[in-house]
């Protein structure tokens, strides 16, 4: 057998093995590392080496500790005034609760588009 890779599966990493069919028949760990025997191709066989280290709690806590800070409030304050009303414009009042079109091309094409209205009808007042 060999390592062909790894991969994550479930918060844990695995190394992946393959053997050949031929290699798998002869083979006298064959009741250790296979629950049948083997059919018409070789075994491919992942063994579960660790759990995979989260970042996110990390992340989490440092957001917190920037958004509770005094200049973190004072920030957020004034986000709450001057972009949360143009979201809230254009879901609301112009009914844009998801993109009709599909792709990054098209949806930022329709997003600029609102966001454009949006602008014209801040001129016009």
């Amino acid at each position: 057998m060999w390592q062909s890779g790894t991969r994550i599966i479930g918060g844990f990493n695995y190394v992946n093995f393959q053997g050949y069919l031929r290699d798998c028949r002869a083979c006298p760990l064959q009741s250790k590392c296979m629950c049948k025997p083997p059919g018409e191709s070789g075994r491919q066989v992942s063994i579960r080496v660790g759990a995979v280290k989260s970042k996110s709690p990390d992340l989490i806590a440092q957001m917190k500790e920037k958004i509770d800070s005094n200049q973190g409030r004072h920030i957020y304050s004034q986000r709450l005034g001057t972009v949360e009303p143009v979201f809230g414009n254009i879901n609301t009042n112009k009914r844009l609760n998801r993109f009709s079109l599909r792709g990054k091309t098209k949806v930022n094409a329709q997003w600029l588009m609102y966001c454009m209205v949006h602008n014209i009808e801040k001129l016009q007042k």
